[in-house]
């Protein structure tokens, strides 16, 4: 196999996601034949440093040992039943210690695909429980200004990205949005933790008039993804849990991005000391291996649908739902955090990447340089429309993965990535912009 061979097969049969397809005429795309740690190789052995863990999700490097040995293990014993009126021992040990992991009350894990399909449980199960308590008039959901939570119809709708949304505006249900807490929209002067306290100002308002009808507020912890990496004080959650507590709504925690570690804690809750109604899970749950996602939550909510009528039941069910392979990934991959101590050795390679990161921030078309645990993030300021292709482009030809978000770039490498490559990763980085 060759390069151009398996560019131009893949052009004929695969249709690739988030992808104006026309655009591979002139941006050909990038084969990739094998990967080791942090590094991708294509079919001239030319290698690429994945910055951005392919979409978020691979914490340990490529064909990590300890996780491929897992599957084989679980190759010989079982692949799959399905969890509807069957068990299997990965899923329940995988339960078990995600219920130990979570914030303190989180008791019954649900499991789906994918993080959009998590999100999808968890607004069904709001709304249904409302619907068992007596109050099926509160099936409505409140966001955050620019939150992202997937594309599917239920995900899409608590969405407030443009250029997923506007397309399917009319196949989506209503829901409201609220301000977002991202630094970056406060005052000049105005400190991060008074910005966060005026957004939570808004939600409330929100809730007191609108609590009758709203089943759930819908939040990422700490970062919000999609619209470039913004990030918030810790605060707002606190703010956030006392407000839905005081109205009678759902919390919502998306961690699919940045639960396992992401923020600088195993969640991002953790930072303000807070339970949600629900936390979904998926990305880093499996190191990026295998599709898996959870859906977590309380007592009090499961058994709300804990019943002799089976219309109370929560009818909503995944074909690979708790799949084994998947759940001994993911069990693999938590033994990697403990054996490793993964969230204290994290703490060193940011201080590490954020000392030798001062010429970017210091850089004249750089703003905003910012970090939460191992994700970091700036601004450049370009009038180039093409600015996100062309750094792409860029960024390949100096060896790195790096996908800006419009014109912020960022960096969410594996979590096994060490100094040398660091180095590697933040010179490259500053080559780029210095010929962007």
């Amino acid at each position: 196999m060759t390069n151009k061979n398996l560019i131009e097969r893949s052009l004929k049969a695969v249709w690739n996601p988030c992808s104006q397809m026309k655009q591979y005429e002139a941006l050909p795309l990038i084969p990739i034949n094998r990967g080791e740690g942090v590094w991708l190789y294509d079919f001239n052995d030319r290698r690429y440093l994945d910055a951005i863990s392919s979409w978020w999700v691979n914490l340990f490097g490529h064909t990590n040992p300890q996780i491929n040995h897992a599957i084989q293990d679980q190759l010989g014993k079982l692949e799959h039943v399905m969890l509807a009126g069957f068990t299997h021992e990965p899923v329940v040990k995988l339960s078990e210690r995600l219920i130990k992991l979570a914030p303190d009350g989180l008791g019954h894990c649900f499991y789906s695909s994918d993080g959009a399909s998590a999100i999808e449980a968890a607004l069904k199960m709001s709304a249904h429980f409302w619907h068992n308590s007596g109050q099926p008039e509160k099936n409505n959901f409140v966001s955050l200004q620019n939150g992202y939570h997937g594309e599917t119809l239920g995900a899409l709708s608590v969405t407030d990205v443009a250029i997923f949304r506007n397309t399917y505006a009319p196949l989506l249900r209503n829901s409201a949005r609220v301000p977002t807490p991202d630094w970056r929209y406060a005052e000049k002067g105005e400190l991060p933790k008074d910005y966060a306290l005026r957004a939570a100002n808004h939600l409330e308002s929100y809730l007191a008039k609108n609590h009758a009808v709203t089943a759930a507020f819908i939040i990422e912890p700490l970062v919000q993804g999609a619209v470039g990496m913004g990030m918030y004080h810790p605060d707002y959650l606190k703010y956030a849990r006392e407000i839905c507590n005081k109205y009678q709504v759902h919390l919502i925690a998306d961690e699919i991005a940045v639960g396992f570690g992401r923020t600088g804690t195993m969640f991002a809750c953790e930072q303000a000391n807070i339970t949600p109604d629900f936390l979904c899970l998926a990305k880093g749950l499996t190191s990026g291996y295998l599709p898996l996602s959870v859906a977590m939550t309380t007592e009090s909510i499961y058994q709300s649908f804990y019943h002799e009528e089976t219309t109370r039941a929560f009818l909503h069910s995944h074909t690979h739902a708790g799949n084994a392979l998947a759940c001994s990934v993911a069990l693999a991959t938590l033994d990697i955090f403990e054996q490793d101590k993964v969230i204290n050795a994290n703490h060193t390679k940011t201080k590490y990447l954020n000392d030798i990161s001062k010429p970017i921030a210091s850089h004249p078309k750089v703003k905003n340089f910012r970090n939460c645990g191992m994700i970091w993030a700036f601004e450049v300021e370009t009038t180039d429309p093409s600015f996100s292709e062309n750094f792409f482009q860029s960024s390949i030809s100096q060896g790195l993965l790096l996908r800006p978000l419009s014109n912020t770039v960022y960096f969410m490498p594996p979590y096994i990535i060490n100094n040398e490559e660091i180095n590697f990763l933040v010179t490259k980085t500053l080559q780029v912009l210095d010929s962007c």
